[in-house]
C-alpha cells in the first residue's frame, strides 16, 4: 500500500477536480499506458489491486510503471458520532486523477498481452479508462471503456 513517508499537514481539504490533466498526460516511460477518462480519487488499495492484476497477467515479464501516487489524506468520522467536534481522523490515502492522466505504463511485452493486462487493471479502478500506445494522441474525451 502506498502512502507518503511524511506530510506537512495531517489533514487536507477536499478540493475540486475540474478540468483536464495538464501534467502526466503523456506516456513517459513505457510503450502502452492506461489513461483515465473521468475525474476521481483513486485509493492506494485500488492502485495496488490494479498493479497486482497487471503483474500477475504478464507473469512478472516486462516492466510496469505506476504514474500516480496517493498524496491526499482522506478523513472520516467514526460511525454513529454526533455532528460537530471537529474533523475526523485520516482513514486512507488517495491520488487525485483528472481526465487525460496516464495512471499506469507498461513495456517489454507484446501489444495483445499489454492490452489485456491493462484491461484487467482498469476493472480494479473507479474510472472509465482508455488504453493508449506511445506517440498516440491522448485525449480525455468520452470515448470508450477499456
Amino acid at each position: 500500500m502506498l502512502l507518503p513517508k511524511r506530510v506537512k499537514h495531517r489533514k487536507q481539504q477536499r478540493g475540486r477536480m475540474k478540468g483536464k490533466a495538464n501534467k502526466g498526460n503523456e506516456i513517459a516511460y513505457g510503450e502502452f499506458g492506461l489513461v483515465s477518462l473521468d475525474p476521481a480519487w483513486i485509493t492506494s488499495n485500488q492502485i495496488e489491486a490494479a498493479r497486482i492484476a497487471m503483474t500477475r497477467y504478464i507473469k512478472r515479464g516486462g516492466q510496469v510503471w505506476i504514474d500516480i501516487f496517493p498524496h491526499k489524506p482522506i478523513t472520516k468520522k467514526p460511525a454513529e458520532t454526533r455532528m460537530g467536534s471537529g474533523k475526523g481522523s485520516p482513514e486512507y490515502w488517495a491520488a487525485v486523477v483528472k481526465p487525460g492522466r496516464v495512471m499506469f505504463e507498461m513495456a517489454g511485452v507484446s501489444e495483445e498481452v499489454a492490452r489485456e493486462a491493462l484491461r484487467l487493471a482498469s476493472h480494479k479502478l473507479p474510472v472509465r479508462c482508455k488504453i493508449c500506445k506511445r506517440g498516440e494522441l491522448i485525449s480525455a474525451d468520452k470515448e470508450e471503456k477499456a
